[in-house]
């Protein structure tokens, strides 16, 4: 994994794309005392198909504008859960129905929630 102060960069801009893009409970796990493939993962609803899509769509955006390119991208064409991997900061944009359905919040409860301030 990358240091500590880069992935928590990467965290925190994502997030702000998140908000920024008016998704809904935005959760982050530090996963990194329970996983060895990622430091955090961060949870966010859309409110359908084309808001997921349009959402990781910024989220990639923006982090490219700061020199970050995800590893890999699931999910874009059907827009119900898209998975962006950046290595040190997996993120989960998913409709609700979806994120009720796997729930990985509690698939990952060992891992600490942690609340990142909000940039508004």
């Amino acid at each position: 994994m990358a240091s500590v102060s880069k992935s928590r960069r990467i965290r925190d801009w994502v997030c702000e794309a998140l908000e920024d893009a008016r998704t809904h409970d935005i959760a982050v796990l530090d996963v990194r005392k329970v996983s060895d493939f990622t430091d955090y993962m961060v949870i966010a609803t859309g409110t359908s198909n084309r808001h997921v899509q349009s959402t990781a769509g910024k989220v990639v955006d923006i982090l490219r504008e700061r020199h970050i390119r995800p590893v890999g991208i699931e999910g874009e064409k059907i827009g119900d859960w898209v998975l962006i991997d950046f290595g040190d900061v997996v993120v989960h944009v998913m409709r609700e129905q979806t994120r009720d359905f796997y729930n990985l919040e509690k698939l990952w409860s060992d891992a600490k929630r942690i609340k990142v301030a909000s940039s508004k």
